[in-house]
């Protein structure tokens, strides 16, 4: 490899490697509302949930950009991260598009279709699912924006647009599009207010 080849592919790696410890910062600010080496051994050790984003991240990571030097260490993390996935019941494939500071609040099943886009700053709630649907006009996955709150037992379903802001109150279900800061109650959902998640998703480094 050349001098000025080997350079730009040492500055995409750099790229590469500093957005992964970027992601991973928010996902620990999270939880821990700091940064430190402690709250991360803290938040690994103590928060499940953590943990299990903790080989998300990283498998994904590897997935995406893996040589063959690497590939031994994705099998690894995907390994982990299967572990995890089967003992705490969170169900998401690692090449599924998240943001930075996700955040599974609690304890128990979270299901997403490998195909839904997930914003920055999402709070996903126990027994959540985010589903595909395979016919009718709302054939696809789920886009939810940033800084939206999906509650316990909430079901988003079909090619549906979550806006930025918007709240899925617990045991709501939604096969439809969400306008920002739309708070969404019921099954079937429908739009009760217009104030969004003022106050249910903190800890942000945005």
């Amino acid at each position: 490899m050349s001098g000025p080849m080997r350079h730009a592919s040492l500055e995409a790696s750099t790229t590469v490697n500093m957005a992964y410890r970027d992601t991973l910062r928010h996902d620990l600010y999270r939880y821990k509302g700091r940064l430190s080496a402690g709250a991360f051994l803290h938040a690994y050790f103590r928060k499940r949930a953590f943990k299990y984003t903790f080989w998300l991240r990283t498998a994904a990571h590897l997935r995406s950009h893996r040589s063959l030097l690497s590939k031994p260490v994705y099998l690894i993390a995907k390994l982990m991260l299967d572990v995890c996935s089967v003992r705490y019941g969170y169900q998401i494939l690692d090449d599924t598009q998240i943001g930075p500071g996700l955040y599974l609040g609690h304890f128990g099943t979270i299901i997403v279709n490998q195909e839904a886009v997930i914003g920055r700053n999402v709070n996903l709630a126990v027994g959540v699912t985010i589903g595909q649907t395979n016919r009718g006009r709302r054939a696809g996955s789920p886009t939810i924006g940033d800084r939206v709150w999906v509650g316990t037992n909430a079901i988003i379903v079909g090619r549906v647009t979550i806006g930025d802001g918007a709240l899925i109150a617990p045991g709501a279900y939604v096969n439809f599009d969400v306008p920002p800061n739309a708070v969404v109650l019921g099954n079937p959902g429908k739009i009760v207010a217009d104030t969004g998640t003022a106050g249910y998703v903190e800890n942000t480094l945005d």
